[in-house]
């Protein structure tokens, strides 16, 4: 579970993993009292909208469907946008001197997919974007999916081991970077598993540890052995390739695989979540609808994304709510920055932002806190609505399998009701609340496992077939391994998650990813890794190392060794020698008793 802070006026996004199944009869004969028993109106004066209920005393609810779900790709989402307010300016990059309409917009995605495809690439390939938030970023995002070709969200933090991971696990036949971004030096690290890569033709590598791995794509330096991505826009410019282009585009289905977004590594190495056109192009139009961008004028729709790009909240909650919407999207900061966000909102004029982490700036906006709570308390969701001065705050909670939204806030719900609980059940969306013991529907106040169900379930994990049917059951539930509590009102609570997977700052980081890592230090015999409470980042990395006999270390030694192999967010801040750890009867070590352990003896 990941928590974000979401600014279009606030939310959260929370990212789970596999649980327990559900039960069919009982939601029948729930569903069938709904049918009778009807919607309740929101309270809010003026509202013109209803609420589904759950019924009969139990958590099962389900969205309303009057809305229709669109079959479109997201390359006729953007044709028709373009149409529609060809003028209005549709993205813009301070930093970059980058300023776009729609029309331009189109233009230039559609110059970058024939390019794509010019130099080889074809539907269904794999392309990973690997770099900080960018107009690059932008225009790759959308020219894949308009050719067709599967984008994959790489972690611009990662180092070799991970990069490599990455890559190969979905077989990516071409890559695109930026030479590098602060200390990231990104062409170098590639070379690290891609030594071939500096003799290369550019647009024919042939590697040993990356197979699939022909094509290296450059945003900015022409470095040998990469094709210049201003050359491969160039080269789509031509009536013969974009014919080719619009040729390709008869065969794409909104069904189609889009995007390939890695996620929930809590029993081991992360999983490619994959989305489809249908998953994100109808997430984003429903999310745009719960804020009510339908309701304002051209001058109001304009969204700050400080996020990440390459999380599922920046892609779908920035890129697609903006494309779906008519809005302009503005990047500030090519990584979070609290001060260029908070100018880029007065320069740019934008009512609407989307924060990146549970700590945005500390003189403006409070830290979200999830300990049990499934969001900050009431005193948490006053202050960060005073001191943020957004008209609104509305929260938003989802997994990346969930293309992400499934609950959300509507701007009529109380302060109360929006710092503690995650919203309501977004439309044409399933959810229950399963008891883990008995694996039948939860009562209400009731914790158990949330399970959702609907058109936002993702494709599966890339390759991963097991993994995927441990996921999504044969009635299509998938299990998110957050535990949840559902209200009379249908307001969800999260309260905690099944799995030990820890959120630090909104990053996912997986103990088992870690623990494997150190083992393969030559002094380290044993290693429990944990997350333990932190006031500014939610959570903090603990090692619980136990050396081998004989061997001395200090916490420095083993942070300086991670340097450079692992992203720094991973670094663990607090390093414990102990000699051993808490075990049941069984002898299996207990996580949470080490945790306690850890935080008393941190005096956190």
């Amino acid at each position: 579970m990941a928590i974000y802070p979401w600014g279009l006026r606030l939310g959260r996004l929370c990212a789970g993993s596999p649980g327990v199944p559900g039960t069919r009869a009982v939601l029948a004969r729930a569903w069938q009292e709904a049918r009778l028993q009807g919607a309740r109106p929101l309270s809010s004066a003026g509202a013109d909208r209803t609420v589904p209920l759950p019924i009969g005393g139990l958590s099962y609810i389900q969205g309303l469907t009057r809305q229709r779900l669109i079959n479109k790709t997201v390359g006729q989402c953007l044709e028709a946008i373009a149409q529609r307010v060809p003028d209005r300016e549709a993205l813009v990059v301070p930093q970059e001197n980058i300023r776009l309409t729609f029309a331009q917009l189109k233009e230039e995605v559609d110059k970058a997919a024939s390019g794509l495809l010019s130099i080889g690439l074809r539907k269904g390939d794999r392309l990973g974007m690997w770099g900080p938030n960018s107009y690059a970023w932008v225009l790759m995002q959308l020219a894949t999916a308009q050719a067709g070709i599967i984008l994959v969200s790489v972690n611009p933090a990662y180092q070799a081991m991970e990069l490599e991971y990455a890559l190969k696990k979905v077989g990516c036949k071409a890559v695109t970077f930026p030479k590098q971004f602060k200390t990231q030096q990104y062409y170098n690290i590639l070379k690290q598993i891609c030594p071939e890569l500096e003799k290369a033709q550019p647009g024919a590598l042939k590697s040993q540890r990356l197979p699939d791995l022909t094509t290296v794509i450059s945003v900015d330096d022409p470095l040998p052995g990469t094709l210049l991505l201003d050359e491969v826009v160039a080269a789509g410019s031509t009536e013969q390739h974009l014919a080719r282009l619009r040729y390709t585009q008869q065969f794409l289905s909104c069904h189609d695989p889009i995007n390939i977004q890695f996620t929930s590594g809590t029993t081991g190495s992360p999983k490619g979540a994959t989305l489809s056109h249908y998953n994100i192009v109808n997430n984003s139009n429903m999310i745009g609808d719960r804020l009510r961008l339908h309701l304002k004028t051209s001058e109001d729709l304009r969204i700050i994304l400080p996020s990440p790009l390459y999380h599922c909240l920046g892609s779908v909650g920035g890129t697609m709510v903006s494309l779906m919407y008519g809005a302009t999207l503005i990047l500030p900061c090519p990584t979070f920055d609290g001060k260029k966000a908070l100018e880029a909102i007065s320069k740019e004029r934008c009512d609407c932002w989307v924060p990146r982490t549970p700590r945005a700036d500390p003189s403006h906006h409070r830290q979200a806190k999830h300990e049990g709570a499934g969001g900050a308390g009431a005193e948490e969701g006053r202050a960060a609505s005073t001191q943020t001065k957004l008209a609104a705050i509305q929260v938003a909670y989802g997994t990346t399998e969930n293309s992400p939204v499934t609950f959300m806030n509507f701007a009529e719900d109380t302060v109360e009701q929006k710092a503690e609980s995650v919203g309501r059940i977004m439309p044409h969306t399933e959810a229950q609340i399963v008891d883990m013991k008995t694996g039948t529907l939860a009562e209400l106040n009731t914790s158990g496992e949330l399970c959702i169900r609907g058109y936002c379930v993702m494709l599966g994990y890339w390759g991963e077939p097991q993994k995927t049917e441990e996921a999504i059951g044969q009635d299509k539930w998938y299990h998110t391994g957050d535990i949840a509590v559902m209200d009379n009102q249908g307001f969800c609570k999260i309260v905690g998650r099944s799995k030990d997977m820890i959120i630090r700052g909104g990053e996912n980081i997986y103990p088992a990813e870690l623990e494997d890592f150190f083992h393969t230090h030559p002094q380290v015999q044993e290693v429990q890794v944990v997350g333990v409470k932190d006031d500014r980042m939610g959570e903090e990395i603990c090692a619980c190392i136990r050396l081998k006999k004989g061997e001395k270390t200090t916490a420095e030694e083993i942070k300086a060794f991670c340097k450079g192999k692992i992203s720094h967010f991973k670094i663990p801040r607090y390093v414990v020698f102990v000699t051993n750890y808490p075990l049941t009867v069984s002898g299996k070590i207990q996580k949470f008793k080490l945790r306690q352990q850890m935080e008393q003896h941190l005096n956190l």
